[in-house]
């Protein structure tokens, strides 16, 4: 039925269109055409009569040969035939007088022919444009008219899309409002909870700081009773053959109890670690050994004796930078994180690979044993956090920490409790037994590097907003802030670190040098000078008598006061 409409009104309205043409273009010429037409008859009626007074002029010309011949031939009737002729020439007079006049006329006529003919040919070229305009329009309208039905079609589609899409809209409205009371219960209840269980936290959190304290007092008072004993007794130390071949590792060595640091003041030993850039530095527990990493993918294991640094051993087999380091509490393992995606782990007995923790999508910038020497932690450039199982060699948890993990660290020994820095400026506080994030601080650089006090109960980070500050762990906020004009960060891993006896903190600065603090005073105790390049790692010996510091021009010094 529509379509029937639609092609009745497109016929009339090409009908109206042509009689509005009619109209414009035929009507003002009405006219002209008309007196055009009268001029070509009067034409032919003077070309009629043109020809008739030809012929009366021939007839009167025979006549006057007539009576001139009769006049000359002396006929009776001369006075006749003269007055005749007389008549005759004035009559030809009057006829040539008249048919120049029609000759006159006849040329007026021609003219205005000729101009009516040219009017005529402008206004047919003029309907001829009109024509073709007309056919364009008449074109345009058949395609409007096809494009209009087209729409209408389109138009139908989406007022039904339209109207399924409300009522969509409506049944999810229905569902968000029901999910939405579903949730504030949810999140009253999640609050009570959370409520809950951080004041249990808290009570745990007492409970286990008491129990610290009241442990270190007695190890305190134990090493005081052990000192005074061993200092009223003579006694003859024999030197281990077993310790002092090259590479040999004791399976129980003893770990050195620091009740005081001595601060350096001279580079005791300097040596070119690597082929470039020495990314991370650690000793031993015993500090017997200390283990650098390098760009050139490599990990040197090193005895300090008789004031030489001795290579110990080369541990191969990372496809990129070394980018951190650790060793087990039993000196068996040595972990690396390379920025080849992956971490390994190395016998410290045979220097052998034991185990490659694939699974990474970005460089792994820092990993640490988790707990015991059997869990591995490490932190990725890809915003997670990974568990590893050393028995099962395979990645046991994955956790979602938002950002770029710079460094972390296990703070407590059950290895349920991480602390990451990241790249967003955030310190994060997991608990492995849930899945999100415990809690979390905010700092006002990116953070790049962590470490605990020896009693656990304070966190050190260093920022590119080149401070260092100590939270405490206890109350979760920060105690202290260090910096100094001259200290700036140099890279997204540099690594501070705590004295052994937790009074002192050191980090390497961008021009080379190695600035140590006092804690209680908040003030630079030591400036350090030899390096040339950025100092990227630092690392106290367990002893407290020497500091090691790397560089990014493969360097590495041991200082020392003596």
């Amino acid at each position: 039925m529509m379509e029937g409409v639609a092609k009745q009104d497109w016929k009339s309205t090409i009908r109206d269109l042509i009689k509005e043409r009619d109209k414009r273009e035929h009507q003002p010429f009405l006219s002209l055409i008309q007196a055009h037409n009268k001029l070509f008859e009067s034409v032919d009626s003077v070309r009629t009569k043109n020809l008739q007074l030809t012929l009366e002029t021939e007839r009167l010309k025979h006549e006057n040969l007539e009576l001139s011949l009769k006049t000359d031939s002396g006929g009776g009737g001369g006075v006749i035939g003269a007055e005749r002729v007389r008549e005759l020439e004035q009559k030809l007079f009057k006829l040539q007088e008249e048919l120049t006049e029609l000759h006159r006329k006849k040329g007026e006529n021609s003219q205005r022919i000729i101009d009516l003919n040219n009017i005529l040919q402008e206004k047919e070229r003029e309907i001829q444009s009109k024509d073709g305009k007309l056919s364009d329009m008449e074109s345009n309208i058949r395609a409007m008219v096809a494009a209009n039905k087209s729409l209408e079609g389109t138009i139908m589609e989406l007022e039904a899309t339209n109207q399924m899409l409300k009522d969509e809209q409506q049944a999810l409205q229905l569902a968000f409002t029901s999910l939405e009371e579903k949730f504030r219960k949810i999140h009253e209840e999640n609050n009570e909870l959370v409520t809950r269980w951080m004041e249990q936290k808290a009570l745990m959190a007492d409970k286990l700081n008491e129990e610290n304290d009241v442990a270190f007092r007695m190890r305190q008072a134990k090493m005081q009773r052990e000192l005074a004993e061993a200092a009223k007794e003579q006694v003859t130390i024999k030197p281990d053959r077993s310790h002092q071949s090259s590479g040999s590792i004791s399976s129980n060595p003893p770990v050195p109890f620091c009740l005081s640091v001595s601060l350096p003041t001279k580079a005791l030993c300097k040596l070119d670690a690597h082929e470039g850039e020495v990314n991370a530095i650690r000793w031993s527990y015993s500090g017997r050994l200390f283990a650098t990493g390098g760009t050139d993918r490599k990990i040197k294991l090193w005895e300090y004796k008789s004031g030489r640094c001795e290579t110990v051993g080369t541990l191969l087999g990372s496809n990129a930078g070394v980018m951190s380091l650790d060793v087990n509490t039993e000196e068996t393992l040595i972990l690396g994180a390379s920025n080849d995606f992956a971490s390994r782990v190395w016998s410290l007995q045979d220097h052998r690979l034991r185990h490659t923790l694939t699974g990474h999508s970005g460089k792994v910038l820092a990993a640490k044993f988790l707990g015991d020497s059997n869990k591995v932690v490490s932190g990725s450039h890809d915003r997670t956090l990974k568990i590893w199982d050393l028995v099962s060699r395979a990645c046991i948890k994955t956790i979602f920490a938002g950002s770029s993990c710079n460094d972390l660290v296990t703070s407590d020994g059950f290895g349920s409790n991480i602390i990451s820095g990241h790249f967003d400026k955030r310190i994060r506080f997991w608990d492995t037994r849930s899945e999100s994030s415990a809690n979390e601080i905010s700092l006002q650089g990116r953070v790049t590097s962590l470490d605990l006090s020896p009693d656990r109960n304070y966190l050190l980070s260093c920022s590119r907003d080149d401070t260092l500050k100590i939270i405490d762990l206890r109350m979760n906020q920060v105690t202290g802030t260090f910096c100094t004009g001259g200290f700036h960060v140099g890279c997204d891993w540099s690594r501070a670190v705590f004295s052994p006896d937790g009074e002192y903190v050191t980090v390497g600065g961008g021009d080379g040098t190695v600035f140590i603090w006092d804690i209680k005073k908040n003030k630079v105790e030591r400036q350090l000078k030899e390096h040339n390049h950025s100092v990227v790692a630092c690392s106290w010996h367990p002893g407290g008598s020497m500091i090691l510091s790397c560089d990014k021009q493969k360097k590495v010094i041991l200082w020392s006061d003596f």
